[in-house]
């Protein structure tokens, strides 16, 4: 694949509002054929693309270091692997 997917650029919320827009489009059962196919394509990429951003925003959330008192004192490194 060549060329660079567009969806990758997508904020969480845009990628979000595009894939209920699909889902929508989908439901409504008015689409072409080839049509359906590419939304349902597009629709994959954006969930996974949904999925990513999430996992990592969670990935940061638990690297939050909390002082005494509860309060977030710093971030700690996060180790991927």
């Amino acid at each position: 694949m060549d060329q660079q997917d567009p969806t990758s650029d997508l904020s969480f919320e845009a990628a979000l509002a595009r894939l209920e827009e699909i889902v929508r489009t989908l439901e409504k059962g008015e689409a072409p054929l080839d049509q359906s196919i590419e939304l349902y394509q597009e629709g994959d990429r954006l969930k996974r693309l949904c999925e990513a951003r999430l996992k990592a925003a969670q990935a940061r959330i638990e690297q939050i270091a909390f002082d005494a008192d509860g309060k977030p004192a710093g971030v700690t490194d996060f180790d991927a692997g």
